[in-house]
């Protein structure tokens, strides 16, 4: 299941509904500090939410013919999402790998499309599978891992209120799934 947007996003209808939020907790919606609160929470839900309406394939596309084989790894991506059932942010680092047929991409790319299927209302287990799902089917890698470790604050900060815990979901396609050796390459190389 992927978090898809249904229409065109409506700021007018997501500041008054802000307010009615705001109003329903028993605030004074007209104080100095809450009066424009409604505007900046919608902006804020804009801006973190703006992957949804990105393409996360479109900076993969950049390919170049170099004959590379061999492992390509970016560790330590660093990331801020929104959980779904909460709207409240997970953030940590992302690992990702390739095993290139014959093209590879710019490492600033990796970390663009880490950043788009981040920047969407997500769970961490689909973030890491669409990751990995778009380095294997937009590049067209023999292989491709990818690791996440997060801390997420639907957990941290409400709830059962354990900070510092931190969740690690990983996804391995292709090579780095069917090759005992090749995903433990991976691995060795992340730290993991």
């Amino acid at each position: 299941m992927t978090t898809e947007i249904t229409r065109e996003p409506d700021r007018d209808r997501m500041m008054k509904a802000i307010a009615e939020m705001i109003d329903a907790l028993g605030l004074d919606t007209s104080s100095e500090g809450l009066a424009d609160t409604p505007r900046r929470i919608a902006d804020m839900y804009l801006e973190l939410f703006e992957g949804l309406w990105l393409d996360p394939h479109e900076p993969l596309s950049v390919q170049f013919a170099e004959g590379h084989s061999e492992m390509v790894i970016l560790k330590d991506i660093p990331f801020y999402s929104m959980c779904e059932h909460h709207f409240l942010p997970f953030h940590g680092i992302a690992h990702v790998g390739y095993l290139p047929d014959g093209r590879i991409v710019g490492l600033s790319k990796l970390a663009r499309a880490v950043e788009i299927y981040a920047r969407r209302p997500q769970v961490q287990e689909r973030l890491t599978s669409q990751i990995a799902d778009c380095l294997e089917g937009v590049i067209g890698a023999k292989g491709a891992g990818v690791v996440i470790e997060a801390e997420h604050l639907c957990m941290t900060s409400r709830g059962i209120r354990k900070p510092g815990s931190a969740m690690v979901t990983s996804a391995m396609r292709g090579r780095f799934r069917d090759d005992e050796a090749t995903r433990q390459e991976f691995l060795r190389l992340i730290g993991q």
